[in-house]
């Protein structure tokens, strides 16, 4: 993974509303619905996507900082007190247990017993037995050593209706390495699908997982209630006073809405069985909040009609705000 700095192309000393200004830019330059012939925007994507999970947020931001957790929001390892907070190794730097070498004393070495007493200080006396000796050879943990963190996380969008019908996406990982992954039918926002053995590799060690974690786009008309979803359905002037029957889209086919007449702006009315599938196999609720449009332009005759309605017929809607 990038820096996340240079991922959103904003300076380590950018403010805040500078990195969710470059976000907001970046997400919707790269979103894959507007890129749908280009096959690595997902990718693309997803890395904006990760880098803004870390700078833009503010504890986040600090510990990435300070070195404390890595441009995948992984913790690093600190090494020891006063070293490099970055774990670099070198004079004075910090400790890597994977670079870590046993053998004789020499440039850049220790010996046998300042390598166990190390051992013992920092991991306990069965780390130090699990060190194989012999010159040269690399330190590895036995089974009751420390664990290395082996996962690899990868933040995937997905539209609505993928979401709802499931999908086949490709995700690309921070090592490089692409994969096709089956979507289910029904994923909600912020949920993780967790890929066995498709994580990071180190000798010794079970290979680790991929986790991703799904973001469900913005959709151009509906918004996500919990289980429901909400609509504004745009309706005439004439529509609102005489009533009538309107199509109202849907995640599937459109159905037909009886306005009744005299209906006001803002009214809602509830489609149920319309929404999004839930897990105990039922289904959220369609609401349609009616607004009210008039025609574009001045309209003499219309407003001709409204002054002589004026006249004989007025009325105060704003009454009770005085």
């Amino acid at each position: 993974m990038r820096d996340p700095y240079e991922v959103l192309g904003v300076p380590r000393g950018a403010s805040a509303a500078a990195i969710k200004s470059a976000y907001r830019k970046l997400a919707k330059r790269h979103h894959p619905d507007n890129n749908k012939n280009d096959p690595k925007s997902a990718a693309r994507f997803s890395e904006i996507n990760t880098a803004n999970e870390i700078v833009g947020d503010e504890d986040k931001r600090k510990q990435y900082d300070r070195g404390e957790i890595d441009a995948e929001g992984k913790p690093r390892f600190q090494g020891f007190p006063g070293g490099d907070p970055r774990g670099r190794g070198g004079p004075g730097g910090g400790f890597d247990a994977r670079q870590f070498r046993s053998g004789g004393a020499g440039p850049g070495g220790l010996g046998g017993s300042q390598f166990e007493d190390i051992l013992n200080s920092m991991f306990g006396a069965a780390a130090a037995r699990g060190a194989r000796t012999g010159a040269g050879n690399a330190f590895e943990f036995d089974s009751g050593g420390t664990a290395l963190d082996l996962d690899l996380n990868v933040a995937l969008t997905v539209s609505l209706e993928e979401a709802v019908k499931g999908a086949e996406k490709r995700v690309r990982l921070p090592t490089g390495k692409e994969l096709n992954v089956k979507i289910p039918a029904g994923v909600t926002a912020g949920q993780q699908i967790r890929l066995k053995g498709q994580g990071e590799n180190a000798p010794g060690h079970r290979p680790g997982d991929l986790l991703i974690t799904v973001g469900i786009a913005p959709h151009a008309l509906f918004k996500v209630d919990g289980s429901d979803l909400r609509v504004e359905l745009p309706i005439t002037l004439y529509e609102a006073v005489l009533g009538g029957k309107v199509r109202v889209p849907t995640l599937g086919s459109a159905v037909e809405l009886s306005i009744p007449k005299n209906t006001s702006s803002g009214r809602t009315f509830r489609l149920r069985g319309k929404g999004l599938p839930m897990p105990t196999g039922t289904t959220g609720d369609l609401f349609v909040t009616t607004r009210i449009m008039l025609p574009d332009g001045n309209d003499s005759e219309l407003e001709a009609l409204m002054q002589k309605w004026r006249d004989a017929h007025p009325y105060n809607p704003r009454g009770d705000l005085s």
